[in-house]
């Protein structure tokens, strides 16, 4: 009786009929507005348990180590009695952690030089830092003091990808620590076009945390072993490369957000620093392919190539974008040739190309739009 009551005077007030479709909209509002909070809560805790996994299967293999209110973590090699080549540091690409350049370079290097892998600042087991470690300049200047902090005084610097905007920086900033600079297929200029989509949401205020707590670990995951392909493409991508290296720690939600960061800043960085490359007078080498599915090798290695003076470009026909994996003995030749050693790194690419496009593979599906460095 009541219900019709309420019914009637509704029909008979404009006024009450409203009021009444507005608190039953409300109410249903509330219940989807409830039922949201819950899958969200679900889809982090979720997240959270995979993340755990994670780290259990990819277990830190560095020290970390504090440079000024927040911990870099880095593997950290002695030199052997019998070394022949000065302290190389190795800076990993966006999406990477340490483990992707000791995959490549651990063994073939061990004993040969006093070695430094770092996890860069806010990925794989490193802290982020502040707001200046956002950009490469700050990277570099967390890097250097990790130098200090190990007692290395001077280094070849090593950049893939991502990590040739810092290595770049770095040897600006930084030239009394640099014996020389190697870069592979590195991100340095800025470049037409922009990211993926998920890097500027990731990275954005509010939204850029809810999403990485709730939904990129999930559908990270689902792309992981495709993603991994495309970036080694059109090179075969080594079998045990995911489960060795742990691609997967960056789809942690701190780990993720840091990397949105990066990559969504780094091209108004470089427009800015670029201009400074010239001020580097160190011995350079810039290798690169030109079948590179993630960086625009035509701007970026070319570009250092011009805008370094003295700098050597081994430009690799076949080569996507993974140097340090398919051509690991080239790389060791351009660190050999800073050393002093007489090594033709040209012949060397010359000799490599026919392998390369005898092992060429098409992984199919959509690459990752990144355009400026995986």
């Amino acid at each position: 009786m009541a219900r019709q009551h309420d019914l009637v005077a509704c029909i008979a007030s404009p006024k009450a009929l409203l009021l009444l479709i507005l608190s039953r909209i409300g109410l249903l509002l509330l219940v989807i507005f409830l039922l949201l909070v819950a899958v969200l809560v679900a889809l982090a805790i979720a997240t959270e348990v995979r993340a755990r996994g994670i780290e259990a299967r990819t277990p830190n293999i560095g020290e970390r180590t504090d440079v000024g209110g927040y911990s870099l973590n880095a593997l950290h090699v002695p030199a052997g009695p019998n070394a022949d080549l000065p302290p190389i540091v190795f800076i990993h690409g966006a999406s990477g952690n340490l483990q992707d350049q000791t995959g490549a370079f651990l063994e073939p290097l061990r004993g040969r030089a006093e070695l430094l892998f770092v996890d860069r600042p806010g990925h794989g087991y490193s802290e982020r830092g502040g707001p200046e470690n956002d950009t490469p300049d700050g990277q570099a200047n967390a890097i250097a003091r990790l130098m200090e902090k190990k007692g290395i005084d001077r280094a070849i610097i090593v950049g893939h990808s991502f990590g040739g905007a810092i290595t770049a920086s770095f040897g600006v900033l930084h030239p009394d620590k640099v014996e020389g600079l190697v870069f592979l297929s590195a991100a340095t200029h800025p470049w037409p076009g922009g990211v993926d989509w998920y890097y500027h949401l990731a990275s954005a205020p509010v939204i850029g945390p809810i999403f990485c707590h709730t939904l990129a670990l999930h559908a990270g995951m689902m792309r992981i072993d495709a993603a991994t392909e495309h970036v080694f493409a059109p090179n075969p991508r080594p079998a045990d490369y995911v489960e060795k290296t742990g691609p997967q720690l960056v789809l942690r939600p701190s780990a993720f957000r840091s990397n949105a960061k990066d990559v969504a800043g780094l091209h108004a960085y470089v427009t800015d620093f670029a201009p400074r490359y010239r001020e580097i007078a160190k011995p350079t080498v810039v290798i690169t392919g030109d079948a590179d599915k993630i960086v625009l090798e035509e701007i970026h290695s070319k570009g250092l190539a011009r805008d370094i003076e003295g700098s050597e470009l081994v430009w690799i026909e076949g080569l996507g974008h993974k140097p340090d994996y398919i051509v690991t003995d080239i790389v060791i030749a351009a660190l050999e040739k800073i050393a002093g050693k007489e090594r033709d790194l040209q012949s060397m690419a010359r000799a490599v190309e026919p392998r390369l496009a005898a092992t060429s593979v098409d992984p199919g599906g959509s690459a990752p739009s990144l355009q400026a460095g995986q």
